[in-house]
């Protein structure tokens, strides 16, 4: 990832749906609102935000432990946003919550915990989506066990 601007390009293509340009080689999508306002023919605005959170953990994550050589495969991460109304009575993301799971058990990966202290410091987009919605993230290994967790990204104390 380079420093400099990252453009999207949205056009209408009727009522709430809106073709996502993210520029060659990347296909473009369908984004839409559920109904009563669209059709759910593609992601809503709030998924794509939970999938931009996930998948920022996640090559975060990845790319610690392979800098160890270390295999997580297959990782896997789910993310909940809670949507409740503010003081003006406007839908918002009040906060969410990143379950990242390990493929294999944490025995089998070495420097696990020197991996799991920093890889969120680096997620840029959970960094500066926590500046203004707080984020649990916590990860768990195959089996279920929480390694790391508790932590709310991007908010200061």
């Amino acid at each position: 990832m380079s420093n400099g601007p990252i453009t999207v390009t949205l056009t209408q293509q009727r009522d709430y749906q809106f073709q996502i340009d993210f520029g060659a080689p990347v296909p473009s999508l369908l984004g839409d609102e559920p109904p009563p306002l669209g059709q759910s023919a593609g992601p809503s605005p709030m998924q794509l935000l939970c999938a931009a959170v996930g998948n920022c953990l996640s090559d975060s994550l990845l790319f610690a432990l392979r800098k160890f050589k270390q295999n997580p495969d297959p990782l896997r991460c789910n993310v909940t946003a809670d949507v409740g109304r503010n003081a003006e009575n406007r839908l918002r993301v009040l906060g969410m919550q990143a379950t990242l799971q390990l493929g294999v058990p944490s025995g089998q990966l070495e420097h696990l915990d020197r991996v799991l202290s920093s890889f969120e410091a680096y997620c840029t987009v959970t960094q500066s989506v926590g500046q203004g919605i707080p984020i649990q993230v916590t990860v768990l290994d195959v089996d279920g066990s929480v390694l790391h967790g508790g932590q709310t990204a991007g908010m200061k104390a």
